[in-house]
């Protein structure tokens, strides 16, 4: 536990962050299997972190931190071996591919069970990388996943207490709910890709558990209807789009139509003799 002072005279900064972390609660609560400095950093051997012109650790260091964490959580790390991540980190080495830190965080480690992590986790987690252009075009996969989210009512309400209560809960779907956590597969894998009908009937029961074999069918995949894709709500939108002004505009024409035969035509009528008590019309001689 000495690490905590000793090595803050030279990491102030990590030493503020870690303070909070989930890793420093868990060792103030004297569980002393929580990691300390050196558990993550070997004080004698600790090699200069390599990162990109971006800043961004290495396809080797990613790889390497995420053996790091596996020191401690080795059957999440043998689960994430299996995923599509985990596997363009350790096997294909790829560096657009996040490791164990880019999710988590790297000093300011958050419980992922806290409220704070899951509300936030569409937008500082998965948006990242899923709304990045200059990583996903390089895949093919749509950078419209936000949009599309944020559009629909589950991502409303998320983004709603996102911005009115940041550390409120919600049992409103985030990301890996559907996706999955340390295991996401690839959308169109043969076997486990939630694009498949019955993986999304599944992801759908967790909430929904009386939903039928049909209700998948109204998810668009996080892609924005055109004449290719979902057609029908495409052209259903277009004609919504054209309906409701149409509509709107004529009312208020309408309504205009009737304030100038009030003001304007009104007033230019003469306006018709008022007669007197004895018969006569005002305003007649005698």
């Amino acid at each position: 536990m000495q690490y905590k002072s000793t090595c803050a005279q030279c990491h102030p900064d990590q030493a503020q962050k870690i303070a909070d972390s989930i890793h420093t609660q868990m060792l103030n609560n004297n569980n002393l299997n929580a990691p300390v400095c050196s558990d993550c950093h070997n004080p004698h051997s600790q090699p200069v972190i390599q990162v990109d012109s971006n800043g961004n650790p290495s396809s080797v260091e990613h790889a390497a931190i995420a053996k790091i964490c596996a020191k401690c959580h080795n059957t999440i790390y043998q689960e994430y071996l299996t995923s599509v991540h985990g596997s363009g980190v350790t096997d294909n080495k790829n560096p657009d591919v996040p490791a164990c830190t880019d999710c988590h965080g790297v000093h300011s480690i958050q419980g992922p069970d806290s409220p704070g992590f899951r509300l936030n986790s569409p937008t500082q987690v998965c948006g990242k990388c899923h709304s990045n252009p200059a990583i996903m075009n390089k895949y093919g996969i749509s950078t419209q996943v936000m949009t599309t989210y944020v559009a629909d009512f589950h991502g409303t309400t998320v983004t709603l207490f996102q911005k009115t209560d940041p550390q409120a809960s919600t049992n409103k779907p985030v990301c890996y709910d559907c996706h999955g956590v340390h295991n996401i597969q690839r959308v169109d894998d043969p076997t486990k890709g939630i694009s498949l009908k019955q993986n999304m009937l599944v992801a759908c029961q967790r909430c929904h558990p009386n939903a039928t074999v049909n209700f998948p069918d109204s998810w668009l995949s996080h892609y924005i209807p055109s004449p290719t894709k979902a057609p029908l709500v495409y052209w259903v939108n277009i004609f919504y789009n054209i309906l409701i002004p149409a509509v709107i505009g004529f009312m208020l024409l309408i309504v205009l139509s009737d304030i100038y035969r009030r003001l304007v035509i009104n007033r230019r009528r003469p306006v018709a003799p008022v007669p007197d008590q004895a018969g006569k019309n005002t305003g007649e001689g005698d």
